[in-house]
């Protein structure tokens, strides 16, 4: 017996060991590869004229953050039905705080505006869904995310200039490494400015001889509004708005690629909330229907593709549209909002069948993107349903019941032959 312990013991010893090994062995191939990516950066860097003291004093301090990669992969703006997105956004705490502040800043926020034409409520409204009007701002080191994003795979080149971006901003004195916590993104301070934005529209508004996002409220706010203005905001007009339809209105005019003049939408039968004909002016709009033709309708103008350039989301962009709205003393939604379950399984399941249907998805990823949202169309348009490129409960038991007699078809045939009574016939054979 005491034998069979010390082989068993021995044995034990052994799988320890060689466990060790092969964790050891890992460990120096992630070591190995995060060294490399490290060379690449600081070559890159070395070409955008960042001065070598900075590369080797930033690249020497990051290190990789694990979390970041997993953030990554699961960002609410694609995986959040809007209905859920908005409700946990435009909130009534977040639409007093919003209006409390408007006042607290008016001032700044009037000053602002003279310079800018931005006007102050749009600006409370990002300050809001950035970072809850500066109460949080992300507790990692931005140069560390960004440097495990560039040594990642899938977004690499975008977050390589992003990092030399920072370096940028050290190297400037606007704002310390140790300054420099955020996001997992590497977004910074108040607005959450990626550093390429940083240094393209960030200004020094107090005038004290940097640019500190975080630390000014004035650096942060009229940087923000200095970049609405480079991406094309046009003053004296709106994001958008909400309207109502008409009965048996057609949703395939939806789309930002689907734009038509106010008079075409009045023509119509499109009206505000009030049922009031929409204004009188010479201006583009798209129809957006993000939770199908049973939820909200909105028209958006040109200055929401210029919110989207803040950040590629039509969930944001309509949020902070609407955020604005209620900030400025606009009310609640008109028509009111849908629950349904959609879990990232469900879609899964949908695109999956969707594309084994001839409705091409592209990657089942359980994200309701665009291709998925005009699969879906495509689909209803077919089989005459409302064609609204939004998957309600109808919509998803039609896909998965036509998918499920498609495959007992394909699979009939097989049945058949190896049925006992089949008799084969030729395709020359009369019935």
């Amino acid at each position: 017996m005491i034998h069979f312990m010390r082989r068993f013991d021995l044995l034990i010893l052994c799988f320890y060991i060689t466990l060790a090994c092969l964790s050891g062995s890992v460990r120096a191939a992630t070591d190995a590869g995060w060294q490399q990516c490290m060379k690449r950066i600081s070559d890159q860097a070395v070409q955008q004229n960042v001065l070598p003291a900075t590369i080797e004093y930033v690249l020497k301090r990051v290190e990789p953050l694990p979390r970041v990669i997993s953030a990554d992969r699961s960002q609410p703006e694609f995986t959040q039905t809007f209905t859920d997105y908005y409700r946990q956004r435009v909130t009534q705490t977040r639409v007093e705080k919003g209006r409390a502040l408007l006042s607290e800043h008016a001032d700044l926020l009037r000053l602002i505006q003279d310079r800018t034409g931005v006007p102050p409520h749009y600006l409370v409204a990002l300050w809001g869904l950035e970072t809850n009007f500066g109460s949080y701002f992300g507790s990692l080191s931005i140069p560390s995310a960004l440097a495990t994003l560039a040594c990642d795979n899938r977004r690499s080149d975008l977050f390589t200039r992003e990092l030399i971006a920072v370096m940028s901003i050290i190297e400037a004195g606007d704002m310390t490494y140790d300054e420099l916590t955020g996001s997992w993104a590497g977004a910074i301070g108040h607005m959450q400015f990626m550093p390429s934005t940083f240094v393209r529209h960030a200004v020094d508004a107090d005038h004290d001889g940097r640019i500190n996002l975080i630390g000014s409220h004035q650096d942060a706010l009229l940087s923000g509004a200095n970049y609405l203005i480079n991406a094309g905001w046009q003053t004296g007009y709106r994001w958008g708005r909400e309207v109502t339809l008409p009965l048996n209105f057609d949703p395939t005019l939806m789309g930002l690629s689907q734009p038509q003049a106010l008079s075409a939408w009045r023509s119509l039968g499109v009206v505000t909330t009030l049922g009031q004909p929409l204004p009188d002016e010479d201006l583009s709009a798209s129809l957006l229907l993000p939770m199908g033709i049973d939820g909200p309708a909105f028209l958006v103008y040109p200055n929401f593709q210029v919110l989207m350039e803040w950040n590629r989301s039509q969930h944001y962009a309509l949020s902070v549209g609407r955020l604005a709205d209620r900030i400025a003393g606009a009310g609640r939604l008109a028509h009111p909002l849908p629950t349904i379950n959609l879990s990232t399984k469900t879609l899964k399941q949908l695109q999956t069948q969707l594309n084994a249907l001839g409705f091409d998805v592209g990657q089942a990823d359980g994200i309701l993107g665009p291709a998925t949202r005009q699969a879906i169309q495509a689909f209803q348009i077919r089989d005459g349903l409302i064609a609204d490129g939004f998957p309600n409960s109808k919509l998803i038991q039609s896909v998965l019941g036509q998918a499920t007699a498609q495959q007992t078809d394909t699979a009939q045939p097989a049945a058949e032959i190896n049925h006992p009574d089949y008799k084969p016939q030729t395709e020359f054979q009369n019935e």
